[in-house]
């Protein structure tokens, strides 16, 4: 019998199906619910995920101007888009039952999780309170941890290949003065996502983060009014920018696709290289 030749690639099933084609960024089909989806970061993801083919439900907290048009824009590329108001940060068993009921009425079917919602109350340290550290970790954390578990029960049920990502931070990685619980709750994500992926990947249900370094969203808002912190940010980044929640599109629609099928448990930081440069050079006039 002939050895097989090396060049000549696997022909397997298994092989064709993970062979590179652009057509793998598509989500044609598939039915996402962005949490936090209104504005910000889950806004821009939200666009991007239609402008791909995937119809969304975004979950916010009001019908305001900002929800508004990001719904418009989501139907402007042809897919079907949702709203559900919901409060995130009480403890998930006060909201959870009626939020999927409320999305299995606008939008059955949904295959693919977005946990964007997040907040950042902190105070320093020696003045933190259980109320703020506990909502923090409440909407950070506890509400992505229980809707992903509450998708992959009927996802495991229905033997679907669920998609989950989350949106942690920089802030998982390296740690700020006076951000305490912020950045406890983001490394909480970094290490939930890890954990989750050993428990739903044999299930087929794959589970992923992006780790945004500085964007101007509103909750960074004292970035466009305080020129020293902008020039000090955009000293920390190799790049120099402070972009908008737009260059987190792309690391999202990567890792829900079909290209990254074999990508599980991993956080893509997209943060213009902050998190790689130890030290930043002094300014110029130092």
């Amino acid at each position: 019998m002939n050895s097989p030749d090396p060049s000549a690639g696997d022909p397997s099933p298994a092989s064709a199906s993970t062979a590179f084609h652009p057509s793998g960024f598509r989500l044609d089909g598939r039915r996402v619910v962005v949490t936090g989806g209104t504005q910000g970061v889950g806004g821009a993801i939200a666009r991007g995920l239609t402008r791909v083919g995937a119809d969304v439900v975004l979950i916010g907290l009001q019908r305001d101007a900002a929800a508004e048009a990001t719904l418009t824009a989501c139907r402007d590329s042809g897919q079907r888009a949702e709203l559900v108001l919901c409060d995130l940060s009480a403890s998930a068993e006060t909201w959870i039952d009626q939020l999927l009921s409320q999305i299995d009425e606008v939008l059955p079917g949904v295959d693919t999780l977005v946990n964007n919602a997040g907040t950042f109350i902190d105070v320093p340290f020696l003045e933190m309170t259980t109320d703020r550290y506990q909502a923090t970790m409440n909407l950070n954390v506890g509400a992505g941890y229980f809707l992903t578990q509450a998708f992959a029960k009927r996802w495991v049920t229905n033997q679907v290949a669920g998609r989950v990502l989350f949106t942690g931070s920089i802030n998982g990685f390296l740690a700020e003065p006076d951000h305490t619980a912020y950045d406890t709750s983001k490394g909480a994500v970094a290490s939930m996502v890890r954990s989750l992926c050993v428990s739903l990947a044999p299930h087929q249900i794959r589970v992923n983060s992006m780790a945004p370094g500085l964007v101007r969203t509103q909750l960074t808002d004292v970035v466009n009014h305080d020129a020293a912190i902008e020039s000090w940010m955009q000293l920390h980044t190799p790049n120099g920018q402070i972009p908008s929640p737009d260059a987190c599109v792309g690391a999202a629609i990567f890792l829900l696709s079909d290209v990254a099928a074999h990508v599980h448990g991993q956080t893509l930081l997209v943060d213009g290289g902050m998190s790689a440069w130890q030290q930043p050079d002094l300014p110029a006039d130092h």
